[in-house]
């Protein structure tokens, strides 16, 4: 019973990096081109590699080395290339519309009164 849900555990645990590295190459694909150039990242053709690598290791070999060597690459890509993408493309916002901050009202920025 124990290895059954040791086994169990490993499986969830490589399906959530699955799919993380899924949703990187997902947002890494759906990215303008010319963004990853003003961002000072590598291509977006280099990313996509990379991010399909990924991908694919952690289908066809779900080896604990391979995988997490996979998992760094997507952190990566996570961490540090998507907000600076987000940066240069004005992403963000909280899905709320696009530049508002937690101190904007309904008739625009509150300023305490001032």
């Amino acid at each position: 019973m124990f290895y059954e849900t040791f086994l169990s555990l490993w499986f969830y645990l490589f399906l959530g990096l699955l799919i993380m590295s899924g949703y990187a190459l997902i947002h890494a694909a759906l990215q303008r081109e010319d963004a990853f150039r003003a961002a000072d990242k590598q291509t977006k053709p280099t990313w996509l590699m990379i991010l399909g690598g990924a991908v694919a290791v952690q289908l066809v070999f779900p080896w604990l080395l391979l995988v997490l060597v996979s998992t760094v690459a997507t952190i990566v890509y996570l961490v540090d290339v998507r907000p600076a993408l987000r940066a240069v493309t004005g992403g963000g916002g909280g899905g709320r519309g696009g530049g508002w901050s937690s101190s904007d009202g309904p008739y625009g920025p509150y300023n305490g009164g001032r």
